[in-house]
């Protein structure tokens, strides 16, 4: 696959605000400061696309890119909120799971994860929810141009370890860096593969 086109179509505070569920859509998650926004520009070939910033929780709306004028890919808020009031964090986690759990065109969502971190709890608990409900996701290492390549094949080992004891069978784990241009081919070879895959 070859990004040609990309349209911003809409930020959307809840679900009856997202466009209608036509095109195929692959979704974008993380933790903040995860380097969501770098990777979905870098992927689109266009560094103004979604917002990048230093300050965490930047993305509070579901954003909707239409690529190609065939497929949707979708900016989803991050989770972890852990220093906004309790209300807003339950209020962005109804958002992201009435999405993820309700959305008939959602056909895979990529969970982002910090190359240079363990898995952190919030991580493990929304990978093993999306499990529980039987939802297709696979994994995206982000920043992996901090590791020396040692460093890199020691998480790599690590992250392949952790989830074969959880799943029976290991899920897609991408690697990743905006910053030095690694991993669009093969993530864009895998969207191709998931929009195209018979019901």
């Amino acid at each position: 696959m070859e990004i040609k086109k990309v349209e911003f179509i809409k930020s959307a505070g809840k679900q009856d605000d997202c466009p209608k569920p036509f095109y195929p859509e692959i979704a974008f998650i993380g933790r903040s400061n995860v380097g969501k926004s770098s990777l979905i520009n870098f992927i689109c070939n266009n560094n103004k696309l979604a917002k990048v910033s230093d300050t965490p929780g930047k993305t509070r709306t579901i954003n909707h890119y239409l690529i190609n004028g065939n497929w949707y890919l979708v900016d989803l808020p991050g989770y972890g909120f852990a220093k906004l009031p309790k209300q807003e964090r339950e209020k962005f986690q109804k958002l992201i799971n009435d999405f993820i759990t309700q959305r008939k065109t959602l056909k895979c969502t990529m969970v982002l994860l910090d190359s240079r971190l363990e898995l952190q709890n919030s991580d493990k608990e929304f990978i093993l929810w999306l499990a529980n409900q039987k939802l297709p996701f696979a994994i995206v290492l982000t920043k992996i141009d901090k590791l020396s390549n040692a460093e890199l094949q020691k998480q790599k080992n690590y992250f392949e370890k952790i989830f074969s004891k959880i799943f029976e069978e290991l899920p897609n784990i991408f690697l990743t860096s905006s910053e030095k241009k690694i991993g669009k081919e093969e993530l864009l070879e895998f969207f191709d593969f998931v929009i195209n895959e018979q019901e």
